[in-house]
């Protein structure tokens, strides 16, 4: 089971701490420190599927060397601006991957693994991409 607390700091600012006693501080922008709730989302997404696709390039004996992952939701224009559309965009890197080793990581996560996008896909159509670093021909060797 998760869990997670929030205690406010003061003003618009927050402190979130996850079940490892982990933190993060969140506010809104006008704040200047923390990171907005709604973006906090957007990263969870992004991290979510960035652990599963580590995990099954490395089961699959394709390590990576390079993920990076790019995410931008769309939102309704009024409250509670619910997010509607997420796209991802994946940049991997490393020796011998392949566009089919690559797809299929991110597919299993979308579709079995990925906790957070499987709840936010009720509401948000979630598409992806993704690209593979060429190797540099300089560190080759």
């Amino acid at each position: 089971m998760g869990t997670a607390t929030v205690k406010w700091i003061s003003g618009k600012q927050f402190v979130g701490i996850d079940s490892t006693q982990h933190s993060v501080v969140l506010s809104t922008p006008d704040e200047g420190v923390g990171i907005k709730p709604s973006d906090l989302l957007l990263i969870a997404v992004a991290s979510c599927t960035a652990v599963d696709v580590v995990e099954i390039l490395a089961k699959k004996r394709t390590p990576i060397d390079h993920l990076e992952i790019s995410c931008i939701g769309e939102q309704d224009q009024n409250p509670p601006w619910t997010f509607r559309k997420i796209y991802l965009r994946y940049i991997v890197g490393g020796k011998d991957l392949t566009e089919k080793a690559v797809a299929q990581a991110i597919q299993l996560s979308e579709e079995k693994y990925c906790s957070v996008a499987a709840t936010v896909r009720a509401t948000a159509e979630i598409t992806t991409e993704f690209e593979i670093l060429e190797e540099d021909p300089m560190l080759v060797g």
